[in-house]
């Protein structure tokens, strides 16, 4: 008697679970190849011409140039991918830092008059502080990042966001008008 070999593609589920192997595989393949070939471009230790090399040798022939490149290269891949990682996150905060920046003369105002009027600093104190916001600002003052208002008996300056009465009385007619809407 002959026994009767069966293969995967004689099962139904079997052949699906196969072109979904075989697929994932492929997909896998193009990722590496892609992150091989970014590799090779981001390197910045190697010349114009070892890159040209790398690079021929990987596109013509794929298997071999991806697999020699990852033995040769690959624990640098991961070095270049986490440096240039750090990078872009310390550039994206950078740009965080510097959109939001610091609270403006009008911000500063505000919090000194929310203070004064909870009893945190006195008007002496205020008045100080003041006169501190709208010289370092000058004809701009509104538009100028100031410096941080005087630290006050333990308060925090940040805690207060409403502009008072008091800061609205002293503000330029233009900085008056605008803080209506």
């Amino acid at each position: 008697m002959v026994a009767q070999t069966y293969l995967a593609y004689d099962y139904p589920l079997l052949s699906a679970f196969w072109t979904i192997l075989w697929f994932f595989v492929l997909v896998m393949w193009f990722v590496l190849l892609f992150r091989v070939v970014f590799d090779i471009f981001r390197d910045d230790s190697m010349g114009g011409w070892a890159k040209t090399g790398w690079l021929f040798f990987v596109l013509v022939l794929p298997f071999l140039g991806v697999f020699v490149y990852v033995v040769a290269r690959g624990r640098g891949m991961g070095r270049r991918e986490t440096a240039q990682a750090r990078a872009r996150q310390e550039a994206f905060d950078s740009y965080v830092r510097e959109t939001a920046g610091a609270p403006s003369g009008t911000d500063q105002l505000a919090r000194l008059s929310e203070m004064r009027s909870h009893g945190d600093i006195t008007d002496e104190e205020f008045r100080r502080a003041k006169e501190m916001v709208l010289s370092s600002h000058g004809s701009s003052w509104s538009t100028a990042t100031p410096a941080a208002p005087p630290a006050a008996s333990g308060a925090s300056a940040a805690s207060a966001t409403a502009p008072g009465p008091e800061a609205a009385a002293d503000r330029p007619s233009h900085i008056h008008h605008a803080s209506r809407r």
